[in-house]
């Protein structure tokens, strides 16, 4: 007992030399910041955090006050915030896990750091709730807090990086869901804010966690080429250097490497191998000018001098030094050719600019001595809250769209274009003629009938270029159509479209509601609940104000058969609507089957109300039919999975790295299962593999025997079409995994005129 009794105060003196150990760090990174020394009150904010949140452990095992000195740490060393911000991470989550509140905060350490605490506990518990509404409503509190103080934002994503980092003591199901949700909007909105540092580390800790077979093959191959990389860098380098010094300039250059996550990313979309990459390596200037003032001039005094050693991609200069990014980023970015024969990206930036690159608006905010306020760059800061409003103008978005309107308009890259008198203005990549009409004002985009751009006229639908010179045409006549939503890109025109639909919907509505209840009177009858559900399913919509609304548009026209439906004259009725193309419905479980996976099935899986969660579902040869494979990313044995719990209790089966799954992750990460295959190579899937090459006499048949004779799998479908000696073609295959796949996939690129083999997923 004694002996326990000493083991005790043992572990208690090292956890607690840990903690003081990591407050010190703490300490250490703010006193060598540029920063008032306001060490009284982080120290205090630090022994109050530690008291109240005494004898609480992470699920790690370590003190929990870890966690909140952690998040200090990465305030205070990665973004170059101040006492306020790292006070405000030390509290951050006191008032959600103890008894104090925020007026207790407010009243030890004033009313900025409650302000933040308070913001910080409303989004607390991840951004999303139970439900896709809970999570729009916490999301939008999220953004909200943005206008409030900016800082609450950077310590909700120090705090995620923190968690990120310590996500290992978490069950596979829940690493997919926070991993999802980071990647999905953490990571996004990290680069929005210009931390780029912390964005890359993101997006690499979800693909670890999501993909770890994938990340560690991608981090030894890094591992095993750096030494060509270093020696490639030496060379490339060793002129340069020469040349700055030369002109006596104070510089160092850094190499950059791509990181695992943006390998992989573009090894899925470009569908290359890891060796048909050659942009892994990128060299970093960063200079200090001899005034502040010629800094863009000396960018370009650099890159007229390096471009004097190695020839320069023509089209691949990127100017952001007159026109920096929304985030504040601001570089100057020119390809050359190595000696080598490998094409290499230098970044020109001044030290100013590297920092801003690093730590984002964080870098250049100016905090005042007085009430802990700040001053922001207005211009940048003004855009990215003025594009937060209106995506929050929408009173009642759909959970899925609202977070679709977030990903495309707060984390979308940008275009400049100009209006005919000269003025610039920024849009969203991927945006269209009718989206600028709307920018400039509702009434220009309400009566846009087209527009003329670079002085020639293009339709609503055109999509905008950088540097285009766009001038808008309207029509008094032109009205807002519903098809123009399905074209437009920005929150704001989305937004106002759905807002005059909505209320010319109204007026069409109460139009309609007229024509239903004189026609009913002509025959004596009221509009009742049942009345209007038999009208429904008549005319095959579901909702009555569906029904008003086709009534006021005259798309239906009532009549005698209505009156003889409801009367209940016409007893013997066709199925309608979609029943019509139902193939088998069980009358046990009312599952839509198909007839060839009845006998594989016996019904679809039921989740139990005491499912464990944490525990992984296996897929197996035998239960196979029970799971719901969705044709979003067509799932085969050998892909990374996870499986979603539907509204009705049946599991559908996801790629992890499928697009709707990264929305089911963010939206509903309590109904994430980790799942994985168990499968024998006894069943049969479908793959698609599409080629292109060299035409010549004999491919067709040295393609078959690759797939067929050498691999022996069974070919379903070839079509192949050839113009001018260059072929096209798809293959689609029954195969029993994913290897079987990658296995042929190899095997065709090694056939003589194949020149490309990709997927179609």
């Amino acid at each position: 007992m004694e002996e326990q009794k000493n083991i005790d105060i043992t572990r208690e003196e090292a956890e607690e030399k840990m903690v003081n150990d990591a407050f010190q760090h703490l300490l250490d990174s703010y006193l060598a910041s540029r920063h008032r020394k306001k060490v009284d009150i982080i120290t205090k904010a630090f022994n109050f955090a530690k008291q109240a949140h005494k004898g609480v452990k992470r699920l790690s095992g370590e003190p929990y006050i870890m966690h909140p000195i952690a998040v200090a740490q990465i305030a205070c060393e990665e973004m170059g915030l101040g006492s306020t911000s790292i006070c405000s991470s030390l509290l951050h989550d006191v008032v959600e896990d103890t008894d104090y509140t925020v007026e207790d905060i407010e009243n030890i350490f004033g009313k900025k750091i409650a302000q933040i605490v308070d913001g910080l506990t409303k989004i607390s518990g991840g951004i999303f709730g139970e439900q896709a509404s809970a999570q729009a409503e916490n999301f939008k509190k999220l953004l909200l807090t943005m206008s409030d103080d900016i800082r609450v934002i950077l310590i909700k994503i120090c705090d995620r990086l923190h968690n990120m980092r310590t996500l290992d003591s978490q069950p596979a199901n829940k690493q997919y869901k926070i991993a999802g949700e980071t990647l999905y909007i953490y990571a996004p909105l990290a680069n929005r804010l210009g931390l780029n540092k912390i964005k890359t580390e993101l997006e690499n800790l979800s693909f670890k966690f999501e993909h770890p077979e994938e990340y560690n093959s991608i981090v030894r191959k890094l591992q095993s080429t750096s030494g060509k990389r270093d020696d490639l860098f030496e060379k490339f380098t060793a002129p340069i250097r020469e040349q700055l010094d030369q002109m006596g300039i104070k510089y160092e250059i850094k190499a950059r490497v791509k990181s695992p996550y943006s390998i992989w990313n573009k090894m899925q979309t470009k569908h290359v191998t890891f060796d048909e990459i050659y942009d892994i390596l990128a060299v970093r200037i960063i200079f200090s000018p001899n005034k502040r003032e010629n800094e863009i001039n000396e960018c370009f005094n650099i890159y007229v001098a390096i471009s004097k050693l190695y020839k320069a991609h023509p089209g691949r200069l990127r100017d952001w030094l007159s026109h920096p990014k929304a985030n504040g980023y601001q570089a100057l970015h020119v390809t050359l050719m190595s000696k080598q024969g490998r094409w290499i990206e230098v970044q020109i930036r001044s030290d100013r600019m590297n920092e801003i690159a690093e730590q984002g608006f964080a870098a250049h905010w100016k905090y005042k001595d007085g009430g802990g306020e700040y001053t922001e760059d207005e211009t940048d800061l003004n855009d990215l809250l003025r594009t937060i409003k209106e995506i929050l103008d929408d009173p009642q978005p759909n959970a899925m769209d609202f977070l679709d309107a977030i990903k495309m308009n707060l984390f979308a890259t940008e275009i400049f274009v100009f209006t005919p008198k000269g003025e610039i203005k920024t849009m969203p990549t991927g945006c269209t003629a009718l989206d600028f009409a709307f920018q400039i004002h509702t009434f220009l985009g309400s009566h846009c009938i087209g527009a003329k751009v670079n002085h020639k006229l293009v339709p609503l639908s055109h999509k905008l270029q950088s540097g285009d010179q766009v001038e808008i045409l309207t029509s008094n006549s032109q009205h807002v159509s519903p098809e123009w939503v399905n074209f437009v890109e920005t929150a704001k025109a989305k937004n106002k479209i759905l807002a005059i639909l909505r209320r010319d919907g109204r007026e069409i509505q109460k139009k309609g509601e007229t024509v239903l209840n004189e026609f009913l009177k002509r025959y004596d009858m009221e509009p009742t609940l049942s009345v209007l559900d038999k009208l429904c399913e008549l005319h095959e919509v579901r909702k009555h104000e569906t029904l008003f609304q086709d009534l006021g548009s005259k798309k239906i026209i009532l009549g005698d058969r209505d009156i003889d439906e409801l009367r209940g004259k016409n007893k013997k009725q066709s199925k309608k609507g979609w029943r019509r193309y139902v193939p088998f419905l069980s009358s046990k479980d009312k599952t839509v089957v198909k007839p060839e996976k009845v006998e594989n099935t016996g019904g679809l899986f039921v989740v139990p109300k005491d499912m464990n969660r944490k525990k992984p579902i296996f897929l197996t040869d035998e239960n196979i039919g029970q799971y719901i494979f969705k044709d979003c990313c067509h799932a085969i044995p050998g892909d990374d999975i996870l499986g979603f719990i539907t509204s009705d209790n049946h599991i559908e089966i996801h790629k992890r790295s499928c697009d709707i799954a990264s929305k089911l992750k963010s939206s509903y990460g309590n109904r994430i299962l980790d799942a994985k295959w168990h499968m024998g190579k006894r069943l049969f899937f479908d793959a698609t593999i599409q080629i292109r090459g060299i035409d010549r006499i004999g491919m067709l048949s040295d393609i078959s025997q690759v797939i067929s004779a050498q691999h022996g799998i069974n070919i379903r479908k070839i079509v192949i079409s050839c113009e001018e000696s260059i072929f096209d073609g798809t293959l689609e295959m029954r195969v029993h995994d994913r290897d079987d796949v990658q296995t042929i996939m190899k095997a065709l690129k090694k056939t003589d005129g194949i020149t490309e083999v990709n997927e179609i997923i």
